[in-house]
């Protein structure tokens, strides 16, 4: 089979989305198939100078853009000209970009299946930059609508998404088909020095791991945080992610403490599964979420989680079978459920063991052949 993936942005660029494609990519070219991206020349923070290059066995094909909107969103139309060579299947990832509708333009003239998954970006307009909002606003009255009507098949990531499609698509193109985890993070890593590498001394470690994006909330925690280290001296707090916005206040609020740290972000599925495994608890205080792979992640961890109940969690995550709930900005309740499991070591075991057998039904093997079903009932 002959698949192309296309996305705003692909590897080395970090992100949830990223993460996706390869790992359906990585298991693609093991199998046997040609794979390509299509994406832009971005990695969000400069243009990457190299447009034409193998990672892993996929052929990257980066496209200059035109100008950008905002600190996700490049315009690169050049996408409808440039896209060569026959493919089975092309398989786009997050709605409401221009690539998908080109991509759906292509697909009729080309004779391609397109498969488009959702990534779960349905919001409100409240952290979506101005510039934005009018192009949001046609893509829900108009350009969704002509999009989804060019794919063949669409998957969201969640059912929180299934009302918002169905107003665009009929049910029966729709398939939900959640996010995963990798098998290395069921391991146990035998000589963890995560904690000393990192000067940390503390007996509990509260992680966050992700962007530092406005809408996961990293400054909230920091907040909590200090509340926290007012009333004892034995939890230390670390950030681990890339830098969208959010660092500065981070870093700012906890400069002062030195039982909190911002480490930047982590490349390496070996490195990432010693992090989560010097940690105690997880926590996503965001404002929204699709359904991030942080989730299935610490679950395979054994952490305990902490979590803002927004779109796509709740329905992978229970209280207080996984961790609690805490909404976001109430930072009484972040602080409270933090120490609720810190101070109950029976309930974080128990917790523990929920999380790593529920995890196991999110293995990426598994969620791969899901997709590939998908690819194959197309064809």
């Amino acid at each position: 089979m002959r698949i192309a993936h296309i996305n705003m942005f692909y590897l080395p660029t970090f992100g949830g989305v990223e993460q996706v494609m390869a790992e359906l990519a990585q298991r693609q070219i093991k199998e046997g198939h040609e794979v390509h991206v299509f994406c832009c020349d971005s990695d969000k923070e400069k243009i990457i100078s190299k447009k034409e290059e193998i990672i892993d066995g996929v052929h990257i094909h980066r496209l200059p853009y035109w100008f950008r909107l905002s600190y996700n969103t490049f315009i690169w139309p050049s996408l409808l000209w440039r896209f060569k060579g026959k493919f089975d299947v092309v398989h786009t990832h997050v709605s409401g970009h221009a690539y998908i509708l080109i991509a759906g333009i292509l697909s009729k003239i080309k004779k391609f299946k397109h498969v488009h998954t959702t990534h779960c970006p349905w919001t409100d307009t409240s952290f979506r930059p101005k510039i934005i909002r009018p192009f949001l606003f046609l893509n829900n009255l108009f350009f969704n609508k002509l999009s989804f009507r060019l794919t063949d098949k669409i998957i969201p990531i969640t059912p929180w998404e299934l009302n918002i499609l169905k107003k665009y698509a009929p049910e029966e193109k729709i398939k939900v088909i959640s996010n995963g985890t990798d098998k290395i993070l069921y391991r146990k890593v035998s000589l963890n020095k995560f904690r000393k590498n990192n000067k940390i001394k503390e007996k509990y470690l509260v992680l966050f791991f992700g962007r530092l994006n406005p809408t996961k909330g990293p400054e909230k925690l920091a907040q909590a945080a200090i509340n926290i280290t007012k009333k004892r001296k034995d939890v230390a707090f670390v950030w681990v992610g890339p830098d969208e916005g959010k660092a500065g206040e981070v870093k700012k609020l906890i400069n002062p403490y030195k039982n909190m740290q911002y480490l930047g972000p982590i490349r390496g599925k070996e490195k990432i599964a010693e992090m989560y495994q010097a940690a105690d608890v997880y926590v996503l205080p965001s404002y929204r979420e699709g359904l991030p792979l942080t989730l299935f992640e610490s679950m395979a961890s054994g952490l305990p989680i902490v979590a803002s109940p927004v779109n796509g969690v709740p329905y992978e995550m229970s209280s207080p079978e996984n961790g609690f709930f805490s909404n976001y900005g109430d930072l009484e309740s972040l602080e409270k459920n933090i120490l609720k499991i810190l101070d109950n070591q029976e309930l974080s075991k128990q917790i523990s063991k929920n999380n790593f057998q529920k995890s196991l039904n999110y293995d990426w093997d598994n969620i791969y052949k899901k997709y590939m079903e998908e690819y194959k009932k197309l064809l």
